[in-house]
């Protein structure tokens, strides 16, 4: 079964461009192991990440609305799934490893806190080590999940993880390059989406030279953007054109003045921040009600690490319902 593995990898070394990154030339992992037969290292990794705890814990993490009344709204995962589509396109049309950009992709908010940004700001205030949700990604996929083991995933994929953020450098990869763009390309057009719908605007409020330039719709505003990358970059460099990006840079602004922090979005983010702020003083007061699985990360990292890894794996309702256990008086039974 072997020949199907290197049949692939063979098909890399024939399609895609030079400075692509293929999979038979990887850094490698920290843990070496046998290749698999059938599936290349990137594709090996992206099945890993798509099977674990942390990536289903996505569908009930809030990505721009907490708590919203109807079913269309964007969570984490759904989130996750319009950066891998719209960051293979972009792959694609530039014939880099697809597989490799989608293993970063589907890995990139793992470590995302529940109550999305609200959640990481809170941990950051609790604790006394900054809490980047993209560091808490690459975290994970090395240290937490598998019970303590790790995904042992290639040095390609961590680094486009971890460098997803443009809080961190640019991944070492032209596909963590992509991925970069896809993530701020794929909220924005969603996050406009939502905000529609919740009736905060409406696609005529966007700025007129957004409209004009990137396009009117949703659909039309993501094809000028996947184009000019497209058009912009080669020879190892991810590139907007310059026009282009002063426009995603004028759309930016308008959504964090009229989105992300409008008081009708972002209303309950106060409440959030205090339950996570109070299960976090709970918790440190009282280490013992931290779960089995966080007892080896007390003994070797201390009792705060744990309790930031137990709270920012929490889904938005379980973190409601562990709070409700710990704080709100039950009814006796006689």
């Amino acid at each position: 079964m072997e020949h199907i593995r290197q049949q692939s990898q063979q098909r890399e070394r024939e399609i895609l461009a030079s400075w692509a990154t293929f999979s038979d030339s990887i850094r490698g992992r920290d843990v070496p192991e046998e290749e698999c037969p059938i599936r290349t290292p990137f594709q090996r990794d992206r099945d890993r990440i798509i099977h674990c705890n942390s990536f289903r814990r996505l569908m009930h993490k809030t990505q721009v609305f907490l708590f919203p009344q109807g079913d269309h709204y964007r969570t984490r995962l759904t989130h996750t799934l319009e950066v891998g589509q719209v960051a293979r396109t972009i792959a694609r049309g530039l014939r880099l490893n697809e597989d490799l950009t989608e293993a970063i992709a589907m890995g990139h908010d793992l470590g995302h806190t529940p109550f999305g940004h609200a959640g990481e700001y809170a941990l950051s205030e609790c604790a006394s080590f900054p809490f980047v949700h993209s560091v808490q990604s690459v975290r994970i996929v090395e240290r937490l999940e598998r019970d303590g083991a790790g995904l042992n995933l290639t040095w390609e994929v961590r680094d486009g993880i971890l460098c997803h953020s443009s809080r961190h450098r640019w991944a070492a990869t032209p596909e963590g390059k992509v991925v970069r763009f896809a993530d701020k390309i794929a909220y924005m057009n969603h996050d406009i989406d939502d905000a529609v719908r919740a009736g905060i605007l409406s696609e005529e409020d966007l700025p007129w030279e957004v409209r004009y330039r990137l396009g009117r719709t949703k659909g039309e505003r993501i094809t000028t953007l996947i184009t000019s990358i497209i058009q912009n970059s080669g020879d190892g460099q991810v590139e907007m054109g310059a026009q282009d990006l002063s426009c995603y840079q004028t759309l930016r602004d308008f959504l964090f003045q009229t989105v992300y922090h409008d008081p009708r979005a972002k209303g309950e983010e106060g409440k959030a921040k205090e339950i996570i702020r109070r299960l976090f003083e709970y918790l440190m007061a009282h280490p013992d009600r931290l779960p089995e699985d966080y007892r080896r990360t007390r003994e070797e990292e201390g009792n705060e690490r744990a309790v930031v890894d137990y709270i920012s794996s929490m889904s938005d309702r379980y973190c409601v319902t562990v709070f409700e256990d710990f704080f709100i008086p039950k009814p006796w039974g006689f």
